[in-house]
């Protein structure tokens, strides 16, 4: 199973679109906690499933369950907290909501949506790693 990640932000509509054209995703999992932000820009909930399927033909599917809660962002970005506590609060929280038994099927060729460009300090790199740690044979491909 090939599974991507991308984030929206410092991209442009047309390097996001393009990028998620060529990697062959058939669906974007959105793992964002707020889908509907100003912010987000192209990336809003309604306008991405829009642009998703007219330009790409991709689905769209919001996945609250794999987004941290606000608790957990609130102690990271608001209060500064450190990378490694938030790490292990989201694996717990993972570990918690048992999100290995999510139907498979809706990852296999999938991308996971954050807003933050680069996966390394990203709760989407954490839900694609959970998933491979319980699932065998999981590719991960940051886009």
């Amino acid at each position: 199973m090939k599974l991507c990640t991308i984030g929206f932000t410092k991209k442009s509509a047309r390097k996001f679109f393009t990028t998620l054209q060529q990697s062959g995703a058939v669906r974007l999992l959105d793992v964002r906690l707020n889908n509907v932000s100003q912010l987000a820009g192209f990336a809003k909930r309604d306008d991405l499933a829009y642009f998703l399927e007219a330009i790409c033909g991709i689905e769209y599917r919001h996945l609250p369950q794999l987004a941290p809660t606000k608790e957990i962002l609130d102690a990271f970005k608001k209060s500064k907290g450190a990378w490694d506590q938030y790490e292990r609060d989201f694996r717990a929280l993972m570990k918690q909501r048992r999100i290995e038994t999510l139907d498979r099927r809706l990852f296999d060729g999938a991308c996971l949506l954050c807003s933050e460009d680069k996966p390394a300090q990203c709760h989407r790199r954490l839900v694609a790693e959970y998933l491979r740690e319980n699932w065998s044979g999981v590719e991960i491909v940051h886009l």
